[in-house]
């Protein structure tokens, strides 16, 4: 499947779509699932367009997971967790929704996930949230 620059994670990267961001530098974006499976999740994407986990260049994938282990620390944190699941799809069969490569980080146990984007989070929660894990993850890049 060839990438496509208009679905939803490439136009948060452009700008053209708000996002509650928790982290940004030059590889990666981290920001906040607006249909979560439990308080605090947050996606992580690369800025390299890719569609899967497959066609990410190797380079990028190193830079993604070692970002993706920082936010994880960070939420774990910021949301007294204990633990965090991560979730990485690759391919519309297994569940992908969003033709963007792009890590799921969910502080909560995996039992106790609600079903990916079945509704709509409370925007003002989320945004509260946001700005919890942000401090906890800048403390992750220092």
């Amino acid at each position: 499947m060839a990438y496509d620059n208009n679905n939803v994670f490439a136009k948060i990267l452009r700008g053209e779509m708000p996002a509650f961001k928790v982290h940004e530098d030059e590889h990666v974006l981290a920001f906040m699932d607006i249909m979560p499976q439990a308080d605090g999740h947050v996606l992580v994407i690369p800025k390299v367009p890719a569609v899967t986990l497959f066609e990410l260049p190797a380079d990028a994938a190193a830079q993604t997971i070692q970002a993706v282990q920082k936010i994880a620390r960070g939420v774990n944190a910021a949301m007294d967790a204990g633990g965090v699941v991560l979730v990485q799809s690759n391919g519309e069969a297994v569940g992908q929704v969003i033709p963007h490569v792009h890590f799921h980080v969910i502080p909560s146990h995996i039992r106790d996930l609600g079903r990916h984007a079945a509704q709509m989070g409370d925007m003002d929660k989320i945004k509260a949230l946001s700005e919890r894990i942000a401090i906890e993850v800048a403390k992750e890049f220092v």
